[in-house]
């Protein structure tokens, strides 16, 4: 197993549909290893394989409250379906906050729903389908979400938008090319300085 270099904004594959996985073999085998070492060393809930540059439909999740589905697991060429409604009202600060592994140290407020279906494939392909509601819901729309070419970040309402804007301008995010390596580079959510807090206010983040 190994840990990769999680992409950061400007990377292409990370703004372009991936593709479905044909055959479960030894190399996807190795990859969702890494990836379960990448989420794991970055301090994160969940991972897309194109958040380590591999433009495949795979992700990653680890959450202990994720109700009776297995606490940590993998979904191979998933789909998704929204069940619960989108609130139109305004998200709150606290409450509907995402982190992302490939936006580090910023978090931002989006209305998710509350309560979907996600069906796929797990690592011996065997069909899994099952429903998630609450912040487990959350993360699976975020990691589907990558797998589409999306980062919760081009979601935001148009007040949040505006400050990802001026902290991607800032950071220099619309470059490619850019990366950090967990475990290696400073933890850009502050877990590696526990007394401090980090900008996102977050203990652990979606991939």
């Amino acid at each position: 197993m190994t840990i990769r270099p999680i992409t950061i904004h400007g990377e292409p594959v990370l703004h372009r549909r991936a593709d479905d996985v044909e055959t479960i073999d030894d190399s996807i085998r190795e990859l969702v290893a890494d990836m379960f070492e990448t989420q794991e060393a970055a301090h994160g809930v969940g991972l897309a394989a194109p958040q380590i540059g591999v433009g495949l439909r795979i992700f990653t999740y680890a959450y202990p409250d994720s109700g009776d589905q297995p606490s940590r697991g993998v979904i191979i060429n998933p789909r998704l379906r929204i069940i619960g409604k989108i609130s139109k009202e305004a998200p709150d600060r606290d409450e509907e906050a995402e982190g992302c592994l490939s936006a580090p140290g910023y978090s931002y407020p989006l209305k998710r729903s509350e309560h979907v279906e996600i069906t796929g494939l797990d690592l011996q392909g065997e069909v899994l389908s099952f429903e998630a509601t609450g912040w487990f819901a959350r993360i699976l729309q975020h990691e589907y979400d990558h797998l589409d070419g999306y980062l919760y970040v081009n979601r935001l309402d148009a007040k949040w938008a505006r400050r990802w804007k001026k902290a991607m301008k800032r950071e220099g995010w619309n470059e490619p090319g850019l990366s950090w390596l967990p475990g290696v580079d400073p933890d850009p959510f502050g877990h590696d300085e526990p007394e401090e807090a980090s900008e996102s206010g977050l203990s652990s983040q979606t991939g």
